[in-house]
């Protein structure tokens, strides 16, 4: 039962997170989310939480090699018409281990991660 409970407290504050990190920008004229293009891929300073203020944004379709990227980042996937990107282990969109559809964001641990995939639906 104590495994529930810090499980649920768990997704309450992440749900929190991502709820605090789309009100300031979320709905905006321009498409932007948590200053992060309409169209664009954008990952946020090591743990930057909520997501404010994007290092690296990314518009073209294809691999993109990632450099001294440590430790949990917010990447999130603000491009439109159901484009997915990809967080890959390998150099120019090798070994892709986590799906980010259109319109989500994931936290996660970029140490092992060396490249990010932008893909056409």
């Amino acid at each position: 039962m104590r495994r529930i409970t810090h499980a649920l407290a768990a997704l309450g504050l992440a749900t929190a997170a991502l709820t605090a990190m789309g009100t300031g920008s979320a709905g905006a004229a321009d498409g932007s989310w948590a200053n992060c293009p309409s169209g664009a891929v954008c990952i946020y300073p090591q743990n930057q939480n909520p997501a404010v203020s994007p290092t690296d944004v990314y518009y073209s379709y294809g691999a993109h090699n990632l450099s001294n990227q440590y430790g949990n980042h917010w990447v999130l996937n603000n491009q439109t018409g159901g484009a997915h990107a990809h967080l890959c282990r390998g150099s120019g969109g090798a070994d892709c281990v986590y799906d980010i559809p259109a319109q989500n964001g994931v936290y996660y641990d970029l140490g092992p991660i060396n490249s990010i995939t932008l893909d056409r639906p």
